[in-house]
């Protein structure tokens, strides 16, 4: 089972291939936004890798990054969780006057990865 960091949260395993933005959530217990339900359209789950960084990227993830041009992110929805992670959660439910994180994301990437 992969380990999971999220800075200033607890390290917690998580079962291998989980999303990224579920395990943050759910495992972490870090209030996560997604505000697209997980679907790599919004850019509100990105997150900073500080450790483990996926070399792989999926399409739809590589195309709303350079729409928004971001950088140094990834998006936590187009991930799975396959080795050792640490990461900053960058966009939380507190402090951003959102009523709630979002549709809780498919347990599959969404929409289906295409690697780049």
């Amino acid at each position: 089972m992969p380990t999971l960091t999220v800075e200033g949260f607890k390290t917690v395993s998580v079962d291998a291939g989980k999303r990224l933005v579920n395990a943050i959530e759910q495992d972490a217990g870090v209030d996560i936004l997604h505000a697209c339900g997980g679907n790599a359209r919004c850019t509100t789950c990105r997150v900073e890798f500080v450790s483990g960084e996926p070399s792989q990227m999926t399409k739809a993830e590589q195309a709303k990054l350079a729409e928004k041009g971001l950088s140094g992110v990834r998006l936590a929805c187009q991930i799975a969780c396959d080795a050792d992670m640490t990461v900053r959660a960058i966009s939380r439910l507190e402090g951003s006057g959102r009523p709630d994180p979002g549709r809780t994301p498919d347990p599959a990437i969404q929409p289906a990865p295409e690697w780049v």
